[in-house]
């Protein structure tokens, strides 16, 4: 049995710690409560935590043309011990549930340990691009 606890978050308690971490793995593209309200409508959010800390969260976003988006997040004093890859697991099942036939993420490109993880989970870049206003490119993968 898995030692997180991982859970959609409930009420804006939780919808902050699930934008901490956004925001903290993010920082070029911070969200306010109100766009993470936003976003808990349209897509599955999960925040993970271990004995009442916050390790991480998550964002599935619901198949269009049949591709979804699994996104997973943790904070960096937790990577390297499975946490990320737990909440991939439960993202990538939701997104199957949904009826997806294939799989992609997005990743920061200052974010190594993310496009780390993300190659590692069988992943392939497929573009690169700027958002308007930004100075850091975001990387589109696919599940291979």
């Amino acid at each position: 049995m898995s030692p997180l606890h991982i859970v959609p978050p409930a009420d804006d308690a939780a919808l902050q710690d699930w934008r901490h971490v956004h925001n903290t793995v993010i920082p070029t593209h911070g969200l306010s409560l109100e766009d993470v309200r936003e976003r808990a409508v349209r897509h599955r959010l999960e925040v993970a935590y271990l004995d009442g800390a916050l390790v991480g969260c998550s964002t599935v976003r619901p198949p269009v043309d049949g591709t979804a988006t699994v996104i997973a997040r943790v904070l960096a004093a937790h990577r390297g011990r499975g946490y990320g890859a737990e909440l991939y697991t439960r993202g990538l099942d939701r997104a199957r549930q949904w009826g997806a036939e294939a799989i992609e993420t997005v990743v920061l490109a200052s974010n190594e340990d993310g496009l780390r993880f993300a190659l590692r989970h069988g992943f392939a870049e497929t573009e690169r691009y700027l958002l308007p206003g930004d100075t850091i490119p975001w990387i589109d993968l696919r599940l291979t």
